[in-house]
């Protein structure tokens, strides 16, 4: 029987962000200025096509599930790769520190900035309507943050964490780490996270704070072949 984050977009998007869902029953995606995952319902024809018929021009798509991605025949993978699905073994202690705050909307324009620098995964202007982020700023400049992404019944994803690189070793990224997931915890859901499956210090990073291995994960962008 197949887990819920085996295809965690979809099971976000029929659920807990279902009011942010664009398409229908057979396939579905968040909006392109939000995040760019998107799913179909299985791999019938039909839920491929409608997969397809979600991307216009100039757009791409990701899609994450832990079986093998069937690609829509009318598109294209731009880069795929291997990540590995972790999850919280534990609920985490909720804690508080003075230097982290609520970013804001007002934040948008330097959280993408510090994700663009750091390219913790996809991330845009709009993040911030897939959940709550948190940073801490110093000499009012932001200078690392951590937040929520998808969401599924009993689950939440953690994810955007990312530390300027002349403020790392400092434990920031830690901190906020644990944070988020104390948040996640306090509403009585699991943490969890992807992770390039080539990203073995961050993989043992996470083990050593209460995380495992749940499932490895399949990634990809797509697009249409003629798209520049």
């Amino acid at each position: 029987m197949s887990h819920v984050l085996d295809r965690p977009a979809w099971n976000a998007l029929r659920t807990a962000h279902s009011a942010l869902a664009q398409g229908s029953e057979r396939a579905r995606r968040y909006p392109p200025s939000i995040v760019p995952f998107a799913a179909a319902a299985d791999n019938t024809a039909e839920s491929l096509e409608a997969l397809e018929n979600l991307l216009t021009a100039h757009e791409v798509m990701a899609l994450v599930e832990s079986e093998a991605i069937t690609v829509p025949k009318g598109l294209t993978v731009v880069s795929e790769a291997k990540l590995v699905q972790m999850i919280a073994e534990q609920a985490f202690e909720r804690i508080r520190d003075s230097r982290i705050e609520l970013l804001t909307e007002a934040d948008s324009a330097e959280m993408l900035a510090l994700a663009t620098l750091t390219k913790p995964g996809p991330f845009t202007l709009h993040a911030q309507s897939l959940g709550n982020f948190w940073g801490v700023k110093i000499d009012g400049s932001l200078v690392a943050m951590a937040g929520q992404r998808m969401r599924q019944p009993g689950f939440a994803e953690l994810s955007g964490l990312c530390v300027r690189p002349d403020f790392q070793g400092r434990g920031l990224g830690t901190m906020l780490f644990r944070f988020v997931a104390g948040e996640i915890s306090a509403r009585n859901e699991l943490a969890y996270l992807h992770v390039y499956a080539t990203n073995t210090p961050a993989i043992s990073l996470y083990k050593a704070m209460g995380f495992r291995v749940r499932s490895e994960m399949n990634f990809a962008i797509i697009k249409r072949p003629d798209q520049a």
